[in-house]
């Protein structure tokens, strides 16, 4: 029983965080303070219809740069959104966006100011470092505001850093069910193949009749 448990959890859990879960490394300092260059990223597979507000997500976006197709940037205005700028703080359908996360403590980056509203389906996305981050603010006179579809969006980052532990323990407890399994059935053979070795032959019937 024990070789079959391992391995059912090692291949359920394989599958489950295979197909839920993933991870990335954040491939430029677009993202810092929150995401560091190099830094692994937990991330969450998710679509379009779950993205929200301050979301940092993975999007692909192919040929959108010259050097990657998948994005990682911070959702700050969704379908129908009004997102502006007056060169000092980011506003959010009039109110200011009172964002924690943004490097040295500056939303805004250039200085430059936007007034856009978000198509119905698409995503206004900037990175945390504003001041590197080349965003939805790049591409304002591309026809759609500079944002982004929100059928892109494939992964969602959050603090995985539990779940992945919890996930890897499983994995660990199921290889040790199946090496102790394994272990015990070797044991078994070992054992009956001695007895059967050390039992005494049974007696040759005799061949005399009692009177």
């Amino acid at each position: 029983m024990l070789v079959p448990l391992g391995v059912l959890l090692l291949v359920g859990t394989w599958w489950f965080g295979d197909s839920v879960y993933g991870g990335h490394t954040a491939g430029s300092d677009a993202m810092r303070p929150t995401y560091e260059q190099g830094e692994v990223v937990f991330t969450k597979k998710i679509d379009g219809t779950e993205v929200h507000r301050g979301d940092a997500v993975f999007a692909y976006l192919p040929g959108r740069y010259t050097d990657t197709d998948l994005v990682f940037q911070r959702v700050i205005g969704v379908g129908g959104d009004r997102v502006s700028c007056d060169g000092h703080q980011v506003l959010v359908n009039g109110e200011p966006l009172h964002e924690t996360y943004v490097a040295g403590g500056d939303p805004v980056g250039d200085g430059k100011s936007y007034d856009v509203t978000v198509p119905e389906g698409r995503l206004f996305v900037m990175g945390d470092n504003r001041v590197t981050s080349r965003d939805s603010r790049y591409f304002l006179a591309d026809g759609q505001n500079g944002t982004i579809p929100a059928d892109a969006v494939v992964e969602r980052a959050f603090d995985g850093a539990g779940l992945a532990l919890t996930m890897v323990g499983i994995m660990i407890g199921g290889f040790v069910l199946t090496l102790v399994g394994s272990g015990c059935g070797l044991a078994g053979c070992l054992i009956m193949r001695r007895t059967r070795r050390t039992q005494p032959a049974p007696a040759a019937p005799s061949l005399l009749r009692s009177p």
